[in-house]
């Protein structure tokens, strides 16, 4: 028989996950902090809570999406935590999950944390990935019906990861975001089309990202050389562009930081090094 599921949080994703979970026949309890958004899950099966610790105690199965770390930390708490796997998509730090883990398994249940890199519409789609960590006794148990959500990948035992990991790739997203955006505002500054940049832009970047490879080898290896574009080739660029940007009207945002981690390098010696050696003035 299909395990069946709570899902505590019926925001945008988290009614995607249990809508999923029905689709997929599970046997489905909800409960939200406002009981009207169980109304449409209610409609096509589910089963409603009044509290969240009848939820809780419901399935054998607990997956937790609220919106934010301290709303979890109310609800999973007493005996009904008891036997049961407590599955964690709330987007936290490492710290709060490894401080939830210590509750959770503390009142008789376990733990595993995760990260949805994913939207609500591809829940349940092939796109989708969520990263685990945590009880890997629990995880492994649970995971064909985790696998309905999308495509699972757990990340190892200690249940930090998982969001350490989810933070990290947001991290990435935003910072390359963050770069079309002012280089967007830039053109848009003599009246450009941002349509007739953007294929370059995306073009650019696509063939940009094929260091990423090469810049992962050399931080783990630490061997910095490179016969393609220096620390100090990169730091002559700055003044320009900051200038421009105060020229054509754009704050600079993003860039005196940049400017200051490149100086920083060059003055530390650095400057021969290729584009990875950031890395590790970074980590420190």
């Amino acid at each position: 028989m299909k395990t069946s599921v709570t899902v505590l949080g019926l925001g945008l994703m988290g009614a995607a996950l249990a809508e999923a979970f029905l689709k997929d026949g599970r046997t489905v309890t909800v409960w939200n902090r406002s009981p009207a958004k169980a109304g449409p899950l209610v409609a096509k099966g589910a089963m409603k809570a009044g509290t969240a610790a009848e939820a809780i105690s419901a399935s054998p199965l607990v997956i937790v999406c609220l919106s934010v770390y301290a709303n979890a930390e109310e609800i999973l708490t007493g005996d009904a935590l008891a036997g049961r796997t407590i599955v964690q998509l709330t987007n936290g730090t490492p710290r709060q999950a490894r401080d939830l883990a210590g509750r959770v398994t503390g009142n008789g249940g376990r733990y595993v944390d995760g990260g949805i890199m994913a939207v609500p519409p591809m829940i349940g789609r092939p796109g989708a990935l969520v990263l685990y960590s945590g009880d890997d006794e629990a995880f492994g148990e649970h995971r064909e019906t985790l696998a309905v959500l999308g495509r699972p990948q757990f990340l190892g035992a200690d249940p930090g990861l998982a969001p350490l990991f989810d933070l990290a790739l947001l991290d990435a997203m935003y910072g390359m975001i963050a770069g079309f955006q002012h280089a967007v505002a830039l053109v848009r500054s003599e009246k450009i089309p941002a349509t007739t940049f953007e294929p370059m832009a995306t073009a650019w970047l696509t063939a940009m990202m094929a260091s990423f490879p090469e810049q992962a080898r050399a931080v783990d290896e630490g061997d910095f050389g490179t016969a393609v574009s220096s620390v100090a080739t990169s730091q002559v660029a700055f003044p320009g562009l900051i200038e421009t940007s105060r020229d054509q009207g754009v704050d600079p945002g993003h860039l005196p930081a940049l400017r200051e981690l490149f100086d920083r390098a060059v003055a530390e010696g650095h400057g021969d090094d290729g584009l990875a050696r950031l890395i590790t003035l970074l980590a420190r």
